[in-house]
C-alpha cells in the first residue's frame, strides 16, 4: 500500500480559525479521495496545529475514515502527554516521539522534529502570513528540499521546486 504523508506547519496564533479550518477541510477531503492511504503528520504547538487536528478528525468522521491516520509527532515527551496518555491515544491515530529531537536541547528540539516531518512528507500544507518564526523556517527548509508546499494563507500559492 502506498502511504502518502502530509506535514502541516503554521503560526502559533491564527486570527480566523473558522476560515483556516474550512480551507484545511477542503484539502484534507481532496487528499483522502485521491490517495490510497494518507498519514497526516501534525504537532501540538499552537492554534494552527489544533485547527489541523480538529479538521482531520471532522473530515474522517463526516467523509471517510478508512484510509487515513492523524499522527501526532512530538519533539520529546511533554508533561501534558505523560499526564494524559490515554486521552492522547484516544484522540490521535498514532503518537510518535522524535528520537533525534528528544536528545537535543529543548530550544532546538521543535525545529529538529519539524525537519524530520518535512523529510518524510510528500506534501507540506502550511498557513504562513509573514516570513519569520519557526513555521517559516521550516517551510523554507521544505522548499530547499524540493517539497511541494501549499500555503493556505494565500489560497492560490503552491510552491513546487521539483
Amino acid at each position: 500500500m502506498k502511504i502518502f504523508s502530509v506535514a502541516f506547519f503554521g503560526h502559533r496564533y491564527v486570527d480566523n480559525i473558522i476560515k483556516v479550518e474550512n480551507l484545511l477541510e477542503k484539502q484534507i477531503r481532496k487528499l483522502i479521495d485521491e490517495n490510497e492511504y494518507v498519514d497526516f503528520l501534525v504537532g501540538r504547538n499552537g492554534d494552527f496545529d489544533q485547527c489541523v487536528s480538529s479538521s482531520v478528525l471532522r473530515v474522517r468522521k463526516n467523509h471517510r475514515d478508512d484510509n487515513s491516520a492523524l499522527v501526532l509527532v512530538l519533539p520529546y515527551p511533554t508533561a501534558e502527554y505523560l499526564n494524559n496518555e490515554n486521552y492522547f491515544h484516544d484522540y490521535y491515530s498514532d503518537i510518535e516521539i522524535s528520537h533525534a529531537a528528544s536528545m537535543a536541547h529543548p530550544k532546538s528540539a521543535i525545529q529538529i522534529r519539524n525537519r524530520e516531518m518535512v523529510d518524510r512528507a510528500d506534501l507540506i500544507i502550511c498557513y504562513i502570513e509573514h516570513e519569520k518564526g519557526g513555521a517559516w523556517q521550516t517551510v523554507e527548509y521544505a522548499i530547499k528540499q524540493g517539497k511541494t508546499v501549499i500555503n493556505l494563507a494565500n489560497e492560490n500559492e503552491t510552491i513546487n521546486l521539483l
